[in-house]
C-alpha cells in the first residue's frame, strides 16, 4: 500500500518538459551515429567504432562516460531506497566508491596497455591472450553477459518507476523504456552515452543540488529530518547508526562492490574506449568527485520519513519527493534526469553486451560490421527485459548485487593474469566453476540477498557478503589446482 501525502503528478507543464529532455537525449544520441556514418562508410562500419567509439576519448569524455555508467539509476534510485528502508546500513555505497578509485589507477592502466597493443575489445578478449584458453575466454565472457543482465534490469525499472511517476498506465512505462533504450542504442552506439553524459551529469547534479537545498528547508531543516526520520526508522537496525551485527556485512559488500564494480563490461567498456593509460590515471583521480554526489543522494532516503512517504515499494520515494516538494515543471526536470541517468549507463551496458556476443561468444563474420553487434544488443535487451518481468524488483539494488557475486568470479582470470605469480588455465576455470556455484547457491538459499549468514560456533553468526565468500572459494580452488598441476609438469618434462 502506497501513501504519499501530498503529492500528485507532475502536471502538463513537468510532462512537457520531461518529454522535451529525454526526446532531446535520444536525438542528440542518435545524431552521434549519423554523423560518424558521414565520415566514411569503413569507419561507421567496424563494431570497434560502433563498440568502443574508436578508443578516441579524452580525458574529459572519459570522465563523463565513466561517471556515467558507473553512477546510474542504482545510484539514484536504489540507493535512496535501501537507506529508506534500512537506515544506515544503506550508506555502504559511499566507502565502496572510495575503495574502488586505488584500485582503478593502479589496474585499469595496464589493462587498458595490454587491450590496446592486442587489439582486445572486451575483458575475455584478454583473457584468452593472456591464457590461451578458449574455454576460458568463453566462461569470462557468458559470466560478463550474465552479470549485466540484471544491470540493465536495474535501470529499465528506474525507467519504469519514473515513467510510472508520470501517471503512465500499467506496463506503458516499461514498453516505452525498452523502446527508447533500443532506438539510443542501436542508432548511436557507444558515441550516443559519450555524446549525452554531459547532459546527464549535469541534470543529475542540479536535480540532487536542488533537492538537499530545498527538501530540508521545506522540511524544518536538516536536525528536523534527522529527528523525523530517526523516529519512523526505530526500532533498530533501521536507524541513523549501524545495529548490531551490521558492520562486518556493511564492510564486506562495500569491499567486494569495490572489486567487482569494474569488472562489469559497461565499466570496462568506458575505460577500454579511452585514448591512452594516462587518460585513466587521471579520471581516478578525478572520479571521486561523484563521491560527493552519491552521498547526498543516499539523504534523500531520510527525507522521505522525514516528508512522511510511506510505501512497501521504496523505489517510488525519490520521484514521489520530487512531486512533493518541486512545482510541477522542475519536478519534470528532476524526472528527466532520472530516467536518462538509467538511459545513458544501459545503452553502454547493452553496449558492452553486444562486443562480448560478437567477439567471444558468437563471432560475427566481418563482412557483418556494425549490424550484427546492433542486433546483439538489442537481444541482450529484450533478455534484460525478461528479468524485469521475472524477478521481484522491491529492491532493484538486489538485482545488481547478484550480477555482482557472478562477475567477481572473473577477477581472479583478468587482474591475477597481469601478476608475476600465474595460475594455470584450468586452475582458473576450476576455480571459477567453484565460485559461481558456491555463490549462485548461496545468494538463492538466501532469497536473492548479498549477505550470508556464517554460524561461527553455538549462537553466533556473522553476515559476510556472498560475493566475497564465493570469491574467496574460487582463489582456493584457483591457487590448489594450479599448485597440483605444477609437479606433474616438472616431472613430465
Amino acid at each position: 500500500m502506497n501513501a504519499v501525502h501530498g503529492a500528485a503528478g507532475p502536471g502538463a507543464a513537468g510532462i512537457a518538459v520531461f518529454v522535451l529532455l529525454f526526446a532531446l537525449t535520444i536525438l542528440l544520441g542518435a545524431s552521434a551515429g549519423w554523423r560518424r556514418g558521414r565520415t566514411g562508410r569503413a569507419a561507421a562500419e567496424t563494431t570497434e567504432e560502433w563498440g568502443l567509439g574508436g578508443r578516441s576519448f579524452g580525458t574529459w569524455i572519459t570522465w563523463f562516460l565513466v561517471g556515467g555508467d558507473f553512477y546510474t539509476a542504482y545510484t539514484v534510485i536504489a540507493v535512496p531506497a535501501l537507506v529508506y528502508a534500512t537506515g544506515a546500513y544503506g550508506f555502504f555505497a559511499l566507502p565502496y566508491t572510495i575503495i574502488v578509485y586505488p584500485f582503478v589507477y593502479a589496474v585499469m592502466p595496464r589493462l587498458w596497455q595490454v587491450a590496446k597493443a592486442g587489439g582486445h575489445a572486451t575483458a575475455a578478449d584478454i583473457v584468452r591472450a593472456r591464457t590461451g584458453s578458449r574455454a576460458l575466454e568463453r566462461v569470462v565472457a557468458a559470466t560478463g553477459l550474465l552479470a549485466i543482465l540484471p544491470y540493465i534490469a536495474l535501470q529499465l525499472v528506474g525507467m519504469r518507476t519514473v515513467l510510472g511517476a508520470l501517471g503512465l498506465p500499467g506496463e506503458v512505462p516499461l514498453v516505452v523504456a525498452f523502446t527508447a533504450l533500443a532506438a539510443y542504442t542501436w542508432l548511436g552506439g557507444l558515441h550516443a552515452p559519450a555524446v549525452t553524459a554531459f547532459l546527464k551529469d549535469v541534470m543529475i547534479y542540479v536535480a540532487v543540488i536542488a533537492a538537499v537545498t530545498v527538501i530540508p528547508r521545506h522540511l524544518g531543516g536538516y536536525g528536523a529530518v534527522f529527528a523525523e526520520a530517526g523516529r519512523h526508522m526505530r526500532p533498530a537496525p533501521a536507524g541513523h547508526v549501524l545495529g548490531a551485527g551490521q558492520a562486518v556485512p556493511y564492510a564486506t559488500l562495500a569491499l567486494s562492490s569495490a572489486l567487482a564494480a569494474f569488472l562489469y563490461p559497461h565499466t570496462l567498456t568506458g575505460v577500454l574506449a579511452a585514448r591512452n593509460a594516462d587518460t585513466i590515471r587521471r579520471n581516478a583521480v578525478m572520479l571521486p568527485a561523484y563521491t560527493l554526489l552519491l552521498g547526498l543522494i543516499a539523504l534523500l532516503g531520510l527525507m522521505a520519513h522525514a516528508a512522511g512517504i510511506s510505501t512497501t515499494h521504496p523505489n517510488t520515494i525519490v520521484p514521489s519527493l520530487f512531486l512533493l516538494v518541486f512545482p510541477g515543471w522542475f519536478a519534470g526536470f528532476c524526472l528527466a534526469a532520472v530516467a536518462i541517468g538509467a538511459l545513458v549507463p544501459a545503452a553502454v551496458m547493452a553496449v558492452g553486451a553486444a562486443n562480448l556476443l560478437t567477439r567471444n561468444l558468437l563471432p560475427a563474420p566481418a563482412r557483418a560490421g556494425t549490424r550484427a553487434a546492433q542486433v546483439m544488443a538489442l537481444l541482450v535487451k529484450v533478455a534484460a527485459l525478461g528479468f524485469v518481468l521475472l524477478l521481484d524488483p522491491l529492491f532493484a539494488i538486489d538485482l545488481q548485487l547478484l550480477g555482482g557475486v557472478w562477475v567477481l568470479q572473473t577477477l581472479p582470470a583478468l587482474v591475477l593474469g597481469l601478476l608475476p605469480l600465474r595460475l594455470t588455465p584450468t586452475g582458473l576455470l576450476m576455480g571459477w566453476a567453484a565460485g559461481m556455484a558456491g555463490g549462485s547457491f548461496m545468494v538463492f538459499a538466501d532469497g536473492l540477498k548479498p549477505v550470508h549468514a556464517l554460524h561461527l560456533g553455538g549462537q553466533e553468526t556473522v553476515g559476510v557478503s556472498t560475493a566475497l565468500l564465493a570469491l574467496l572459494l574460487n582463489l582456493l580452488v584457483a591457487l590448489g589446482v594450479s599448485l597440483l598441476a605444477r609437479p606433474t609438469r616438472r616431472r613430465a618434462g
